[in-house]
């Protein structure tokens, strides 16, 4: 049915049909929101937000990696977001909003190695970290390793953080 200039619709059919998209549409929206919160609820989301490493440990895949932190020579000095995160504030948020995402991907279809592995831009994250924190004794060594950029810390250290 085809409305006048006025805008009126004698037969009412618009009206309804819009009236029922925008129900459907609301209810959508509302049972996807409520999903979400209640995941996010669920799963401790908000923890994540923190700097608190039993954050980390929400899943039972990084149990391993908590517990060897707390056996770790880093536990009294740094938390697992100083190591797994940039530090300036933007970059950090950013990091942890891209894991978060993949994580909650991973561990809701189980697609994920067990033991879980750090991806190549995360290994990155943390290689700045270790140059970040221990800047002094790097710049020391660069250099000493015949004249070519200072290797990896992770590749020599790589059992420092989670033994």
């Amino acid at each position: 049915m085809v409305s006048d200039a006025h805008g009126s619709n004698p037969g009412g059919s618009w009206s309804r049909r819009a009236f029922v998209a925008q129900l459907a549409l609301a209810l959508l929206v509302g049972a996807g929101a409520g999903l979400g919160l209640f995941t996010v609820a669920y799963a401790r989301g908000f923890s994540y937000l923190t700097d608190d490493p039993a954050a980390c440990a929400n899943c039972h895949v990084m149990r391993d990696h908590f517990d060897g932190w707390l056996k770790s020579s880093h536990r009294a000095a740094a938390v697992c977001n100083d190591c797994h995160t940039p530090h300036d504030f933007l970059r950090k948020y950013l990091t942890k909003a891209r894991n978060g995402w993949h994580h909650a991907r991973a561990f809701t279809t189980g697609d994920f190695p067990d033991p879980i592995r750090i991806t190549g831009r995360n290994a990155r994250v943390t290689e700045e970290a270790c140059r970040y924190c221990h800047e002094p004794v790097v710049e020391r060594m660069v250099g000493r390793v015949d004249g070519t950029e200072f290797p990896s810390c992770i590749r020599c250290h790589a059992e420092v953080g989670h033994p």
